[in-house]
């Protein structure tokens, strides 16, 4: 029996008295368990295994399948702000999907960038909830090993001085000088302003965003980057509908 911590990203019913539940844990990525007995009204789960909550997960492991069993969650912190908000939730789901989709295999990194994401956006007012939801994105796309180039050309290597402009290229991973940009037509336009911000956002540092326009483009960029480097041509669904409602 394997104990970690762990966070609620989906569930849904199994049966008549059970669920199928995914968790982000941090020793194993993204995992799916089924909790026997969670739909009946004395179970010992409770309300422990509502959407992002977090707590300490008792799953026994099985190697040759891929649903486990979960035999105990002790919850120690439910979300229910994330409710409260419209944006906040939306931007916490796309944050799960990011996982989920594609956190199979991630280790520790991935739970810790998710786990300080929702604690962000837990007490973010509507107009900071697209800053705490992109830096906790990127952190995450980072753990996974995809960080984009942002410091010097993607493609020739040259170091990019902090105020030159340069361009995106989500194909290249990340940033391309002014001499490489030819090579990859239909490359964005990344202002150093935005450039800046992205740097620090995968430096673990925060950083605000100036305006809603400023924000979408952002989270155009990440999701493109996603599609690029991750997406197996699924539509990333939550990310699509959260960017409709900054719209």
């Amino acid at each position: 029996m394997t104990e970690t911590a762990a966070i609620v990203l989906h569930s849904f019913e199994y049966r008549e008295t059970s669920r199928i539940v995914r968790l982000a844990t941090r020793d194993s990525g993204v995992i799916s368990v089924i909790a026997r007995g969670a739909r009946r009204p004395k179970s010992r789960f409770g309300q422990g295994l509502d959407l992002f909550t977090s707590g300490a997960a008792q799953v026994v492991m099985h190697p040759s399948r891929d649903l486990h069993t979960l035999t105990a969650f002790d919850a120690t912190r439910g979300r229910p702000a994330l409710a409260g908000s419209l944006r906040r939730f939306g931007a916490a789901s796309a944050l799960g999907e990011l996982c989920l989709r594609f956190g199979t295999e991630a280790g520790e990194g991935v739970h810790d960038a998710l786990l300080r994401g929702l604690e962000a956006l837990e007490v973010a007012v509507d107009d900071d909830v697209p800053a705490a939801a992109l830096s906790a994105g990127w952190r995450i796309v980072a753990e996974l090993g995809f960080a984009p180039e942002l410091e010097s050309c993607a493609l020739c290597q040259r170091a990019i001085a902090p105020e030159e402009e340069v361009r995106f290229a989500h194909r290249a991973g990340g940033s391309v000088c002014a001499s490489c940009r030819a090579l990859v037509p239909g490359a964005r336009a990344l202002p150093a302003s935005a450039r800046a911000t992205l740097v620090s956002w995968l430096s673990d540092e925060d950083a605000a965003i100036a305006d809603s326009q400023t924000a979408r483009a952002h989270q155009r960029l990440l999701r493109e980057f996603l599609e690029e480097h991750l997406a197996d041509g699924r539509a990333m669904r939550a990310f699509q509908a959260w960017e409709k409602l900054d719209a």
